[in-house]
């Protein structure tokens, strides 16, 4: 399927979707990637698609692999996954954030 110009435009805009190598990358595969966020510096799994809602399995499928990581980087099970899209709410991604993390 074709993009229209404003689809292309939209798309080459999203940092997610270049998945620039910026920061400590942990992961990658045909469905996702996980790195350290830019912004709050924890893990952040993000879903290749740019789209802000997968399904059910998807959305389990890339949770599961951020476990992976975050139980890794922090004790096993002490954090919380957190997947309110603040800045880029058109592209899915989730956080792994310890404990004390502030919330905003």
């Amino acid at each position: 399927m074709a993009l229209d110009g404003r689809a292309q435009r939209q798309l080459s805009a999203c940092p997610l979707c270049e998945a620039a190598e910026i920061s400590r990358r942990y992961y990658e595969d045909e469905l996702c990637w996980i790195a350290d966020c830019t912004i709050c510096a924890v893990p952040m799994v993000v879903w290749r698609a740019h789209d802000p809602a997968p399904g059910l399995e998807i959305k389990a499928a890339l949770h599961e692999r951020l476990a992976l990581v975050a139980d890794r980087e922090f004790a096993a099970g002490e954090w919380y996954l957190d997947d309110h899209m603040r800045n880029i709410p058109d592209h899915y991604h989730a956080h792994a954030r310890p404990p004390s993390f502030w919330r905003r």
